[in-house]
């Protein structure tokens, strides 16, 4: 109780401080909603169309200035439903949804249970661009659930499904981008096949809606990113540009590959090297995105239950849900966290090639396996 009570404690003071810009809420989401309108008034072609993006966001939300919308079109499919309500409860609706969704993938990936899942979750929820990304109304929440759901299903031997939810990444690939690619390197070909079969499905689906108009306007917005999209990336870390971008993330990539196969005994633990290695090597990265930091770490912590690990993955927690609180301010001082990722993708890469990762499965993961070969679902 003591600990659920902190928790309550910080989620208080960390949304007493979001509270504080209160013209950046539903920021991200307005940007769909009004993709999804130019989408349903002008055809889906023009929904790269800044200008009519920007004047159905001003039509929405006039007091909040205007965003981008660089989402791949799916995002604005998803906001389609949501168009016939006032804004705002759109915004409450969508908000809802993510924090909903990310939180029962939370639950159903764990092996705790009872009090202990929910003091589980609450502290999984605490990191400070979880809660941004619901106060601004991201989609990468519906990202990071995806590849915990794609976890559990993988441990119980559904890969095709597990490849299916894991699709979910082409709404934001950059965030998890190696992920997939880990799971084909770990050998799980079926779950990677599922995840190609559901993403060209997407991308096919994407590309006739857009037609050749929208595809040049898709380019056109990749094309001019704002300056502020690097900050948080390795790159911007280290003050890379150009080629030295180019080959530091392929290095990150092959790193991640190798060690994908190295471990491929455990999926999850290649999808948790996937997931960091996405966030190490993208070169367009918000503090949002670092969801994802939090789902491996939620995986690590379930996988490889040893005092080292939960050491390490306590010590992020504990700089990520304490940040806006000592700080008060948020991406600025956010620009370390890619040496935080550093740390622990390179712990992971040598814990894996000395031995360190092999290991056998935990009991808790043996338990719910075992549930599932009795064809029952487990209470994770």
């Amino acid at each position: 109780m003591v600990v659920l009570g902190f928790v309550v404690f910080l989620l208080a003071i960390e949304l007493s401080h979001l509270w504080q810009s209160p013209e950046y809420v539903g920021f991200d989401f307005h940007a769909y909603e009004a993709a999804a309108l130019v989408g349903q008034q002008s055809g889906w072609s023009h929904i790269y169309d800044q200008g009519l993006v920007k004047a159905a966001e001003s039509q929405l939300v006039p007091h909040q200035s205007t965003l981008r919308f660089i989402s791949p079109p799916p995002v604005a499919w998803l906001a389609v439903p949501l168009t016939p309500l006032p804004f705002w409860l759109a915004y409450g609706v969508w908000a809802a949804l993510m924090f909903s969704t990310l939180a029962f993938a939370l639950a159903w990936s764990t092996s705790y249970q009872g009090l202990t899942r929910l003091v589980a979750v609450g502290v999984a929820i605490v990191p400070w661009w979880v809660l941004h990304a619901l106060y601004v109304g991201q989609v990468v929440p519906l990202i990071a659930a995806s590849v915990l759901i794609a976890w559990r299903l993988l441990r119980e031997d559904r890969d095709v499904a597990a490849g299916i939810v894991l699709s979910v990444t082409v709404l934001k690939p950059q965030a998890a981008a190696l992920a997939p690619l880990a799971l084909l390197a770990a050998g799980r070909y079926r779950a990677f096949g599922a995840w190609v079969a559901a993403a060209v499905t997407v991308a096919g689906t994407s590309l006739l809606t857009l037609g050749p108009h929208g595809l040049a306007g898709y380019r056109a917005s990749l094309d001019l990113l704002p300056a502020s999209s690097s900050d948080l990336t390795f790159g911007g870390a280290f003050g890379l540009t150009g080629a030295g971008v180019a080959v530091s993330s392929a290095l990150i990539a092959i790193a991640a590959l190798v060690t994908a196969r190295r471990v491929r005994s455990a999926p999850g633990i290649a999808i948790s090297i996937g997931v960091v290695a996405s966030l190490l090597a993208t070169p367009y990265l918000y503090e949002n995105d670092l969801c994802l930091l939090g789902a491996a770490g939620w995986i690590l912590w379930e996988e490889r239950p040893t005092p080292f690990w939960r050491a390490s993955l306590l010590a992020i927690w504990i700089l990520a849900a304490t940040h806006l609180v000592v700080t008060g301010v948020g991406a600025p001082t956010l620009r370390n966290w890619p040496l935080v990722e550093l740390a622990l993708f390179v712990a992971l890469l040598a814990a894996a090639w000395f031995g360190f990762l092999d290991r056998p499965p935990t009991a808790s993961s043996t338990a719910i396996a075992g549930e599932a070969d009795r064809g029952t679902r487990a209470t994770a």
